[in-house]
């Protein structure tokens, strides 16, 4: 299968604005794959590489991007799964350059369409108008199963492209193998939004609310002395991880599946920010040293699997008992259930004032839902917000075709009168704001590449985020985590937008990394 093929169905789903059509369209493409080829197509279409993050950036690929293009492209997906295997595989010295070389082979090999669509896929910003469901949906009626059973096939493996593969090649009689068991471990169940305390409640009556720590997520699995944990993406962590290990041998349950959340915390008890618990999980080498310097400690929130029985089905009151019968309080995620408006707006003033993220609404009735952005969890952060300037903005995909969407944000240098980028973000947008800021943005083009139009830096937008990082994917070396648009500020100018010396006193506010 040739990655032009992919392409232009992917072309082709972004002009179909009927579902039914959508999936006939894919449906009818994944009949003409096999094997690893069936794979790989379905983590395309959905924006995702098997191999997850492989260390390629803006930077990279934009240098990459300078050379010229080929006319005619005869690249395999096989090849390109190739590539990105052995960049993913460079580590140590001269890494870096060994990645851009083998970038730049590929995409010399690609042509224009080709090279704009590997781009989007390895920068995380392929929307096509194929989204999860969708090409669950599409896998279903290409083997010719029930929806719902290729579903909850992928709520216990979080792979699409095995799920697809096992799907079109072995039927119902494959996917069956796709279940709770020991050591397998299974997608995480998903939380949408809530502003407010009183919204949870309205939306969930009584429910159960729960610390949200700003931590890495884990799934720990135990069947007798045998231990292993799992990352919010499903890789295996447990060699990087062995005081968990530890503690969770110890647990009286011969076998059992909790989900938590590992976190870096200092000798008082306060979150360290989010990249010294990152840069302690992430660590893969001289694991003890690191341990020293940032232990992690371990908070759990559900029970998934009790000595031989799922507990998905269950609704989340008794998964949350049986977790409390196993589980010594002092690593039990901090919980209360109520209805009262008044008590779970002082129990997120605690979770605030501890310097945790905010609460978790959860429904007491709700099962577990694996893999499943479910109405039953909702997350209550408190977002803090910024006055950028809109840089530039990239043409929208699938319902937002035609539409500028993607907004380039930069805050204020007061010394150099520019504006320096900070990040990006399509969240946050109704369709009206789409509609309107796609006549004013082309009012205020200056120039514009094959999918990004720049425009003079005037516009004043509100941004929310829940903290700033460091990154070295943007100039200013800081990036938001989780920004979305609050409201445009047609009434305030460039000139009064936040300087890039604020955006770095919150960064320094946040990290601490040293001085506590």
């Amino acid at each position: 299968m040739h990655l032009h093929d992919l392409v232009q169905l992917t072309a082709r789903v972004r002009e179909t604005t009927r579902k039914n059509e959508k999936i006939i369209l894919i449906a009818d493409f994944f009949k003409r794959t096999a094997g690893p080829e069936t794979a790989l197509c379905a983590s395309y279409l959905t924006g995702t590489l098997p191999q997850g993050k492989i260390g390629i950036g803006g930077r990279l690929i934009g240098t990459a991007f300078s050379l010229e293009s080929a006319p005619h492209s005869s690249l395999t997906l096989q090849e390109v799964d190739t590539c990105f295997r052995q960049i993913a595989e460079e580590r140590g010295a001269g890494s870096a350059g060994r990645k851009m070389a083998a970038l730049q082979r590929l995409l010399q090999q690609a042509d224009p369409d080709e090279r704009r669509f590997l781009a989007q896929l390895l920068m995380g910003e392929l929307r096509q108008g194929a989204l999860e469901g969708l090409v669950l949906e599409a896998i279903a009626k290409a083997a010719a199963l029930p929806a719902p059973e290729v579903r909850q096939a992928m709520m216990f493996s979080g792979n699409i492209g095995e799920v697809a593969r096992v799907a079109l090649e072995e039927g119902g009689v494959g996917l069956g193998r796709f279940s709770l068991r020991l050591f397998s471990p299974v997608a995480p169940m998903l939380a949408q939004t809530a502003d407010t305390v009183d919204e949870a409640i309205e939306r969930l009556s009584e429910a159960g609310f729960e610390f949200k720590l700003d931590g890495a997520r884990i799934q720990v699995h135990k069947g007798g002395e045998a231990v292993k944990i799992f990352s919010r993406q499903l890789q295996e962590v447990t060699d990087r991880l062995p005081e968990i290990v530890e503690w969770t041998r110890a647990l009286p349950a011969a076998e059992i599946i909790l989900e938590g959340e590992a976190i870096a915390l200092r000798p008082d008890g306060t979150p360290q920010p989010f990249q010294m618990t990152m840069r302690r999980f992430g660590r893969m080498k001289n694991i003890e040293a690191m341990r020293r310097e940032i232990p992690l400690t371990s908070f759990f929130f559900d029970c998934l699997y009790r000595e031989g029985r799922s507990l998905l089905s269950l609704p989340y009151r008794k998964r949350f008992e049986n977790l409390s019968e196993v589980i010594p309080p002092d690593a039990l995620i901090p919980q209360i259930i109520t209805a009262d408006r008044e008590e779970a707006a002082r129990f997120q003033r605690r979770a605030l004032e501890a310097g945790h993220e905010g609460l978790m609404a959860k429904g007491l009735a709700a099962p577990y839902t694996a893999g499943q952005r479910g109405s039953y969890w909702l997350k209550l952060k408190r977002a803090k917000t910024l006055d950028l300037v809109v840089l530039a903005a990239e043409w929208g995909n699938g319902r937002r075709s035609g539409w500028l969407s993607n907004l380039h944000l930069g805050a204020r240098d007061p010394e150099s009168g520019q504006f320096i980028m900070l990040g990006k973000t399509f969240k946050g947008l109704t369709d009206e704001m789409l509609q309107w800021q796609t006549e004013k943005f082309l009012a205020m083009e200056t120039a514009r590449d094959a999918w990004t139009v720049y425009l003079r830096p005037e516009l004043v937008v509100e941004v929310a985020f829940s903290d700033i990082q460091a990154s070295t994917r943007y100039p200013a070396g800081m990036a938001f985590r989780f920004a979305r648009v609050k409201r445009y500020r047609p009434d305030k100018p460039a000139d009064e937008a936040d300087t890039i010396q604020t955006v770095m006193e919150i960064f320094r506010r946040e990290t601490r990394l040293e001085m506590r």
